[in-house]
């Protein structure tokens, strides 16, 4: 695989770029990947791996090592809702109020506490789901009121840009966004503690502006075919 890095080799930028390393987790974005390519990075130990696609994801959980993390990254859609509840350590892409009340619900009938992420589309941009900024502060108390929820932290994925600046402004922003919710929640409760922004583009720059959780797929893959 030509052009890729090795787990080892972006633990140490982890090490060497971030100001709280031993926080940082770094997420195998593994979508359209056969199985053999993720046991490679698994006998790597690499262990937590990030699914798009729900049926592609519980395939893979069937098959794969038990003691794999298991995060869901893609667009959950409510009628999905019922085949992850238990499969996911978690979940970064509750992206409205209601799909976040549809996890409660169903978390709690099998008896679970689902860790998530909230989406945050920073920019409301078309393309991309997420709670735009305004929506998130409207609706936050609501959220954090949900039973067999608990709510760990934000994740964004920033506009395409060339310009490193654009870049550091959005995650310096969900990072702000982070604090200024902090103070509106018991975080006994919620942590909210982690940011959930990077991917194999800009992680180095997510990184220095204190991701804590890197979303890795290209890199350590290479290109999907």
């Amino acid at each position: 695989m030509s052009g890729t890095k090795t787990v080892a080799a972006i633990q140490a930028e982890i090490n060497n770029l971030s100001p709280h390393p031993e926080k940082v987790k770094l997420l195998a974005v593994s979508k359209k990947q056969p199985v053999d390519k993720l046991l490679e990075l698994y006998n790597q130990k690499q262990f937590a791996f990030g699914e798009n696609y729900v049926q592609e994801a519980l395939e893979k959980i069937e098959v794969l090592p038990k003691d794999i993390e298991w995060h869901l990254i893609g667009h959950l859609q409510s009628k999905k809702v019922n085949l992850i509840v238990g499969k996911f350590a978690y979940i970064h892409s509750i992206d409205s109020l209601k799909i976040a009340e549809l996890v409660g619900q169903k978390s709690k009938l099998a008896g679970i506490t689902q860790k998530i992420f909230i989406e945050v589309n920073l920019e409301a941009e078309e393309t991309k789901t997420g709670f735009s900024v305004e929506t998130v502060r409207a609706e936050w108390a609501k959220l954090t009121q949900i039973h067999a929820l608990q709510i760990v932290g934000l994740m964004a994925l920033p506009p395409e840009s060339e310009n490193e600046s654009i870049t550091r402004k959005h995650f310096k922003n969900l990072s702000q966004l982070q604090k200024e919710l902090q103070k509106k929640t018991d975080t006994s409760l919620h942590p909210l503690d982690r940011l959930s922004m990077g991917t194999s583009q800009d992680y180095t720059i997510a990184l220095q502006e204190g991701a804590t959780v890197i979303r890795v797929g290209t890199l350590l893959f290479g290109e999907r075919v």
